[in-house]
């Protein structure tokens, strides 16, 4: 498997991760009750401060797992894999992982820093296809 496709695949798992690092408390907060409802109302308890940002880091990965598998999949069948475009995998999967405890823990403003160097990390492999 080349570079690319190993980063790809980790950053799955890791949205695996994210979900029970975020599904786990906020169960015990919201109970069950709500969380195998049909969610049909707002939950009468509030999510914490920290399980809040957990699910909006969450959600936000899905959004940069998107590009980044598209960026991947281009350079796949293009065949243009290249140092470059195997570091940007790397580096993409590294500020994912950066990135929750960042959001998870409020740094400001690394966390938008963190966020931008995977989102940069995307750009430049989709770039890398073109020239």
């Amino acid at each position: 498997m080349t570079p690319e496709l190993t980063a790809l695949t980790l950053a799955a798992l890791l949205q695996y991760l994210q979900f029970a690092i975020y599904a786990v408390p906020a169960n015990r907060e919201l109970g069950p009750g709500y969380t195998m409802s049909a969610r049909d109302r707002d939950p009468s308890n509030a999510l914490s401060d920290r399980t809040a940002r957990l699910g909006r880091a969450f959600d936000n990965h899905f959004e940069g797992l998107i590009l980044f598998a598209i960026a991947v999949g281009v350079i796949q069948m293009s065949g243009q894999n290249s140092a470059l475009t195997a570091l940007c995998g790397w580096v993409y999967l590294g500020a994912r992982l950066i990135y929750i405890p960042a959001y998870a823990l409020g740094w400001r403003p690394w966390r938008s820093l963190i966020w931008f160097i995977g989102f940069l990390a995307t750009l430049l492999m989709l770039m890398a296809a073109l020239f």
